[in-house]
This record gives C-alpha cells, structure tokens and sequence, in this order.
C-alpha cells in the first residue's frame, strides 16, 4: 500500500457533468481521485482536470450495472491509493419518453444502472468501511426522488429507489453502532451533457426543467456531504419546492408537472441524438466535459442545506401552500 496520506475519492459517473466537477473539487484538496465511468476519452479528460486541480487519479472504466466490475475496480482502487475514505456513487442514464413507448428493456437498464449502480456501490464500499470502521459514503439523489417528472418515469423511480435504500442501510448502521457514515443529496435541475447523450423519444432536444444550475453546485454539496455527512443535503430553492409541494399538495403538483414539467423538458430544437448512451457508451472517442448547453441560464450558486433545515422551512411553508391550494380550487369552482 502507498504511503501517501491523501484522502482516496471513489467517484462513479466521473467521466462528465456533476461527477467529473466533485472530482476537480476533490482534487483542489489533494485527494487521490479514483474514476470510474464507461467513456475512455471522458475518463481521460477528468484524469487530466484532476491532477491539474493539484490531485492524482486512477482511470478505472466500469460499468456500475455490473457488481462484479465494480468489486474488481475497487480492488485496483486500494492497491494504487490504499483503503478508500469517500465512495461517491452519482452514475446515472435516463431516457426521455411518454413511459407508454418504454421498452422493458429500456427500464430495466436505466433501472440497473441508476439504483443497482448505488446499491452496488454502497455494497463495495461497506464491505471495505465496515472492516475498519470508518469511511464515508455518498449517494447522489435527486428533487425527482420526492415527487416524479412525467417523461422520465425510469429515471424518477430509480432515485426515489436509492433514497429508501439509503434509508435502510442507515438504519442498520446505527443500530450496529458503525462509525461508517451514508449521506443522500438532493440535487436540483444541471447543465450537463446528458441532455445530450441521453436516449430521446421526444420531437425536441430534450432539456432540464428550469430553473438550472452549474455542475459545481452539485459538487460543492457532494464536498460537504463527504465532509459532514449529514442525513441528507438539500441542495437549491427549487429542490426544497418540489419536498414541499409534494408534502403539502401533491395531487396540485401532479398537475403543475403534468403542464410546465411535460413542457419544460421540450427545448424547442428538433431531436438529433436518438439512442444515446443507455446501453453503451455515448461515443468512446469524444470527451463531452462538464457543462452542457444551457451555459446561459445556469446558476453558479445555490443554497445547500441539511435536511433537519430544509423539514423547518417545509413545515413553515405548508401552511401557505395548503391555503394557496385551497384558493385555486375555490377559484375553479366559481367558475
């Protein structure tokens, strides 16, 4: 084993978008990053931001829908950087479609790759934390594990999947009495490329509801989940209105997505990308960064908050919110 003591980061989904930004943000602290995705030019291109940011990296392509990769890749982890302190698990595929034109296949896989791919993750990961009682694990969430988005119901049922997981294992981490911590992060709405990369079913371009943030507001949260580990990091207004909505009024926030969240996702560009990257790599050869397109309209900052926060502003809020509904429906019914 290296001497070095660098903290050693296990960061799936590394190759782009909010994972390869928490491996920077990582790097800028010295640690020693392990990436994991399946693209080689992405990996490549995250290696090389890493040890610029002042860090070393391990380029490991894995398919985290696959549990024996992923043990495998975690044994070449330890042996270049020692036993590993933060498991980030944040690979993700979706698909853009009506779930009436969804093969099962098609679920199956965005299902395989975004919960399995955790569940997978955290088993590697405890297998090694429990044995030295120590080690952190984030889970990277989603608003969408709250209250689902039409158009991607795969997707929405895979997040809400990893939080009750993530709940579970935590439970059994304290009644063992384990020093081995497990944080979720509810991330808001990103500018990055899988907008681009993702299977598509849509007439457009598909595109995230906005509002939008910078992929360094979700590491900047996946940073202080790896720090702190609190039960769960609430990250942006727009995530806190999506818990409240569905807490206070879910059959109303049904019908606003039903409207503005079916809309939302339609960019008004005709589609090009069809089958994008559910089943393979979106293209071995082209590294597609951090960002996505909507550079424009995204927010570099956000506001990240622990869950026992974000409950007291819900709860500060519900009254509000069940007397905003009341008088839409009273409205209605004047009508």
């Amino acid at each position: 084993m290296p001497e070095n003591p660098s903290q050693h980061v296990v960061i799936t989904g590394a190759s782009a978008g909010a994972g390869r930004a928490a491996a920077i943000a990582f790097a800028r602290q010295g640690a020693n990053v392990t990436l994991l995705a399946r693209g080689r030019a992405g990996l490549e291109g995250a290696k090389g931001d890493v040890e610029t940011a002042g860090g070393r990296a391990l380029i490991i392509p894995a398919d985290v829908a696959d549990a024996e990769a992923v043990e495998a890749a975690a044994e070449q982890a330890e042996h270049a950087f020692g036993p590993i302190d933060v498991w980030v698990n944040n690979a993700m595929v979706t698909i853009f479609s009506p779930f009436s034109e969804v093969t099962a296949e098609e679920f199956r896989r965005v299902t395989e790759v975004t919960y399995l791919g955790q569940v997978f993750g955290t088993m590697t990961a405890l297998k090694r934390m429990r044995a030295a009682d120590r080690g952190t694990i984030v889970n990277v969430g989603s608003a969408l594990a709250y209250h689902g988005l039409p158009l991607q119901a795969a997707y929405c049922g895979a997040k809400f999947a990893v939080r009750g997981f993530t709940e579970s294992i935590r439970s059994e981490l304290i009644r063992e009495g384990s020093r081995v911590r497990i944080s979720f992060v509810v991330l808001p709405a990103l500018d990055t490329p899988q907008f681009d990369w993702a299977r598509n079913k849509l007439s457009d371009r598909p595109r995230p509801v906005a509002p939008v943030h910078e992929p360094e507001v979700a590491a900047a949260a996946i940073l202080q989940a790896a720090d702190s580990a609190p039960r769960e990091l609430v990250v942006a207004t727009s995530s806190l209105e999506v818990m409240a909505g569905s807490a206070a009024v879910p059959g109303y926030l049904d019908r606003k997505l039903a409207g503005r969240g079916w809309s939302g996702q339609f960019s008004g560009e005709p589609a090009t990308e069809r089958q994008g990257n559910l089943f393979e790599a979106a293209d071995e050869e082209k590294d597609f960064g951090i960002r996505g397109r909507f550079g424009a309209e995204a927010r570099p900052k956000a506001a990240i908050m622990a869950a026992s926060t974000a409950r007291k502003l819900i709860g500060a809020a519900v009254p509000a919110a069940l007397a905003f509904a009341g008088l839409t429906l009273a409205r209605r019914r004047g009508r």
